[in-house]
């Protein structure tokens, strides 16, 4: 069983789906019940991934033995610095490897576009997440924006 992580285009069929059962799964936690389809639509309409392509960014997904199991995209914010967001591996997919090898391919796309520091904010309900941050370097840092569900920062220097 192998992970292959690649670039792809963030409106791309595989990519459209993970990013749909990205916004699924963390809006029905924060809100404690599945969230429905048309909550799932509205959180995608004019989120800013057309931010996650270059020269702006990048979009990865990455597939377990061929199949679609993860994603993640990055966004330059500034001068050197660049965000991660929408980070995600399907369920069935977990505690086999697959969200290390995506943070390896993120920061090797942040090299490519000149970032220096990648930065992210998360909830503390997303336990996984940042556990999985942590174990790849990522420390917690200062609170760096007031984004309504940000409750914890981290950042690595590259």
């Amino acid at each position: 069983m192998t992970w292959t992580v690649t670039p792809e285009h963030f409106a791309g069929p595989e990519a459209l789906l993970l990013r749909r059962d990205y916004y699924d799964e963390v809006a029905s936690r924060y809100w404690g019940r599945p969230a429905t389809g048309a909550e799932i639509d509205e959180g995608l309409t004019d989120d800013g991934v057309e931010l996650l392509a270059p020269p702006t960014g990048e979009f990865l997904v990455g597939r377990y033995d061929g199949r679609p199991a993860s994603c993640a995209g990055l966004r330059v914010a500034g001068e050197g610095i660049a965000e991660l967001t929408r980070v995600y591996v399907r369920p069935g997919f977990r505690s086999t490897g697959g969200g290390g090898l995506l943070l390896a391919g993120i920061e090797s796309a942040a090299r490519a576009l000149g970032v220096r520091r990648i930065r992210l904010d998360t909830r503390n309900d997303l336990v996984e997440a940042r556990g999985l941050y942590a174990k790849h370097g990522y420390r917690e840092v200062p609170a760096f924006n007031r984004e309504p569900y940000a409750e914890h920062w981290f950042a690595k220097e590259l």
